[in-house]
């Protein structure tokens, strides 16, 4: 007998428990596990892995914060509305604007991250790289024009290949483990540790993408919190595991370090794992691609609407009534961040600390709401205050990165203010 659909006046209550760990395992789980495994081993070496560890504790309790927040507020604005719930309109649109101009630059990013695992078994060179990524970008704009939306359906695929092509990866890489490769074991010094943990924090976004649907979750109250438990227990697992036989097979170093999830399964499938690899990869990108484009030539859109961005943002396609001026924004940023890469003014490991910071900013901002919002939720608010004092005092330790949330909020203050005279 087919269960019942839970309504309310407002949207059908459909995702349950399942659904909803699916759902923060798709949002949390993407393009980092491509990346991030290899960058960190090559900075911090072996140690990396307690990188790794302290990580996944770590960020649980800033998981809980976002699933309280998001059973209590729901709404597409994710962290900015919890920020401007607590704190007002201007600090929201900083966090707003903290993710706008996180994607021109992480798009990118995304598309060499997906073109250097084809790169690796074709044997390109940079013009065939950044060629592909702006193909896989270009393709995702024109989708965002026509108006074509992801399919649960096929977010369930990409999940399913994520984790298939992890589980793949580390039973793969068995055979060829050594106790040799954890020696030494910190060969660049402690503090390069705790950089990597930084970094890593580019592989446990994805907690509040989730939010806008909790509106949907029968039993939010209950389930929000569950989902956020069995997903990041879950989490936490793969990437773990991903990491330390990144590190026993050594499938790391200078020119393998982004593409070290193809290197560890080729050492037993050959170039049959490659592809499969590969081929995954490029769905994962184009998917993830698709989904924060699509989030934050909206979020244009809106701060637009708001008259805090520039008004050609807020242009619509006149046929398919789609974020025109946003995409058009985020499209100028790309041509700028690949050129940049193609000419080699700066790498791809050091430039995915920016959009880094700004993701730890937002997160940053998540957390005072919460300190707020959930004063009167005992585990909440000590979530809430765990998750702030983490995400505060690692921020220091992302270096010249942690400016550029600085730099944004700066200019836009000074926007906001020229724009009251005005």
């Amino acid at each position: 007998m087919e269960k019942a659909t839970v309504q309310t006046a407002g949207l059908a209550k459909t995702l349950r428990l399942p659904q909803i760990v699916a759902l923060y395992i798709g949002a949390v789980i993407g393009s980092g596990v491509l990346l991030i495994p290899g960058l960190a081993a090559e900075k911090a070496g072996p140690a990396s892995i307690l990188a790794w560890l302290v990580m996944s504790i770590l960020v649980l309790p800033m998981a809980i914060t976002m699933g309280l927040l998001s059973a209590r507020y729901p709404s597409s604005g994710g962290v900015s509305t919890f920020v401007r719930t607590a704190y007002g309109d201007r600090f929201g649109n900083i966090v707003g604007w903290f993710f706008l101009l996180s994607v021109p630059i992480g798009a990118p990013i995304l598309g060499v991250t997906g073109a250097n695992y084809l790169a690796l078994l074709l044997g390109w060179g940079d013009t065939q790289i950044y060629t592909t990524a702006a193909l896989i970008l270009t393709a995702v704009v024109i989708m965002n024009i026509l108006g074509m939306h992801v399919a649960a359906r096929v977010q369930t695929i990409v999940v399913s290949l994520i984790i298939a092509i992890l589980i793949l990866a580390v039973v793969a890489a068995l055979p060829h483990a050594s106790v040799s490769n954890f020696t030494p074991f910190v060969p660049n010094g402690w503090l390069s540790v705790i950089q990597a943990a930084g970094l890593l924090f580019w592989c446990f976004i994805g907690w509040e993408a989730v939010t806008h649907l909790s509106e949907e979750f029968v039993d939010p109250a209950k389930n929000a919190i569950r989902g956020v438990l069995w997903s990041a227990g879950i989490v936490a697992l793969l990437y773990f595991s991903v990491a330390f036989m990144t590190v026993a097979t050594h499938s790391y170093g200078a020119g393998i370090s982004a593409a070290a999830l193809s290197v560890m399964v080729q050492l037993t499938l050959g170039p049959l794992g490659g592809w499969i690899v590969a081929v995954t990869a490029l769905f994962i990108c184009i998917a993830t691609t698709n989904a924060y484009i699509g989030a934050a030539s909206r979020i244009a859109y809106s701060l637009a609407q708001e008259k805090i961005a520039p008004r050609w943002f807020g242009l619509l396609h006149a046929k398919y009534r789609t974020p025109l001026g946003g995409l058009l924004f985020l499209s100028l940023c790309f041509v700028v961040v690949l050129t940049v890469l193609y000419l080699g003014l700066i790498d791809l490991a050091r430039l995915i600390e920016l959009p880094n910071a700004t993701f730890f900013a937002t997160y940053i901002g998540g957390c005072l709401a919460g300190v707020r919002l959930l004063r009167d939720h005992r585990f909440g608010r000590l979530a809430a205050w765990t998750s702030l004092v983490f995400t505060v005092g690692l921020y220091p330790f992302l270096g010249w990165s942690a400016l550029y949330p600085l730099v944004i909020a700066a200019v836009l203050l000074v926007w906001q203010k020229q724009k009251q005279k005005a």
